[in-house]
């Protein structure tokens, strides 16, 4: 069709109603659900939920008594029985409408809350480490500061010829600098002479006793952190499956009742078979073009195939996504964008690449997470066993291949690229887990020949 023809002449442009799901759905994509199978390996913590299993319930609804077209063909033959189903099918609009609304609000408030506590594990994990590699440099000082202050006493005391001091003080095993600082301790020469390398290492001591027990602390706070972003992962991924339900119940029943309101309100000629018979058109026609999507998408990762992503290598493992790496792993400026800000450390490798360019299971493994993330946007995260586990963010919505609880295969392709959350960019954000944390996968996937 030539671009300046009007779409309304062709009949080809989007009803009000679907204008309304489109925007719906710009704003927020919930995943495709699977089957409810087992967590298995926890989205942040690798821990096994209790039973070894999650199932999401659901609240019973959807339990109305939808009308059917010889209900609403028999409605027609008086005005009381007439109105009496407008009135019906009016609520149950009203009701499917509602339900909806508020099912993706839930969904919404649960993975923002997801997407905190996820980040506030991760920081938390990061401190937890940073505390305990500042105790552990200055322990390492500590024992070096002692050694040099024995070796300054062992010359005094030769120097003096007081060999039996000598005797005294090396005749035990001093493998830590307390046990050499309890000794030197009670050496007058060295006190008198070298006051301050003896106190340099006395305070190295005391400090790497200081920054040990915080790390110790940092550590329970992380596992605390841990398990409540855990939860809140369940949670929010239960929510996503309770506004997937309400949203396929609407588009199962909303296009029947609609129709069967107007035929109901239609004082002409139109036959109520007229109006079914153009809900199943628009039923067929949502259908073709559902396969044509499906059949570019596989289109489009099968030209991908070449572009550096999917290619898996001997050790099992494959670049996630083609594209350049447009930022690294570490500090970086803080970005706002779509109603959210990302935070000040970058837990993952950046991909940039075009819009819906195919991502790939980095190795083989099993979903636990498919849904919206805060500041990820739409976010996929895949347990690979042993520990490991990946997320790739920013994902297009609508482009969201696999669902929670599917196994994939290393170079599958899952999802496609977008810019949803805090981005500016069309990118593939993507991470590596080992315990839950966050770390390097420029240096993880290097180990293990692939380049990102």
């Amino acid at each position: 069709m030539d671009s300046h023809s009007n779409p309304e002449e062709c009949d080809c442009a989007p009803s009000e109603r679907e204008k309304k799901l489109i925007e719906r759905e710009r704003r927020l994509v919930l995943p495709e659900i699977s089957r409810r199978r087992a967590l298995g390996f926890g989205a942040l913590g690798g821990l096994l939920l209790a039973g070894g299993a999650t199932t999401f319930a659901v609240a019973p609804a959807f339990a109305e008594s939808y009308p059917s077209w010889e209900d609403v063909e028999a409605a027609k033959a008086s005005e009381a029985a007439k109105a009496a189903e407008v009135t019906k099918i009016e609520g149950l609009i009203n009701t499917l409408t509602a339900e909806v609304a508020a099912a993706q609000a839930e969904a919404q408030r649960t993975s923002d809350e997801f997407y905190e506590a996820q980040q506030a594990f991760f920081d938390a994990a990061k401190r937890a480490d940073d505390l305990q590699a500042q105790a552990d440099e200055q322990a390492a000082l500590a024992l070096e500061s002692a050694q040099k202050a024995g070796r300054i006493a062992a010359q005094l005391y030769r120097d003096g010829g007081d060999d039996t001091a000598l005797e005294l003080f090396f005749s035990g095993s001093a493998a830590t600098a307390d046990d050499l600082l309890a000794r030197l301790g009670t050496m007058d020469k060295l006190l008198e002479r070298n006051q301050t390398v003896y106190a340099e290492a006395v305070t190295a001591r005391d400090t790497a006793q200081s920054l040990s027990d915080q790390a110790e602390a940092a550590r329970a706070e992380r596992d605390r952190l841990q398990q409540e972003a855990e939860a809140k992962m369940v949670a929010a991924q239960e929510a996503a499956v309770a506004a997937q339900t309400a949203l396929d119940n609407q588009n199962a029943h909303l296009d029947d009742l609609e129709a069967q309101l107007a035929a109901l309100k239609d004082d002409t000629a139109a036959t109520v078979a007229g109006y079914e018979a153009g809900v199943e058109a628009r039923r067929k026609a949502a259908e073709a073009a559902a396969a044509a999507a499906a059949a570019a998408a596989a289109k489009a990762a099968e030209e991908a195939a070449n572009n550096g992503g999917g290619v898996v290598s001997s050790s099992g493992w494959c670049r996630p996504s083609g594209g350049w790496r447009s930022a690294g792993y570490g500090p970086r400026t803080v970005i706002c964008s779509g109603g959210y800000c990302t935070n000040p450390f970058h837990y993952g490798v950046d991909l940039a690449s075009g819009w819906r360019t195919p991502i790939y299971a980095a190795q083989t493994g099993q979903v636990t997470y498919a849904g919206w993330n805060g500041s990820y946007g739409n976010y996929i995260r895949i347990d690979h066993g042993g520990g490991i586990g990946t997320g790739y963010a920013h994902i297009d919505n609508g482009a969201l291949y696999v669902g929670y609880g599917s196994w994939v295969g290393a170079g599958q392709v899952i999802a496609g690229v977008g810019t949803t959350g805090a981005s500016t960019g069309y990118h593939l954000h993507f991470e590596v887990y080992q315990n839950g944390y966050p770390i390097n996968p420029i240096d993880y996937l290097a180990a293990r020949g692939v380049s990102v």
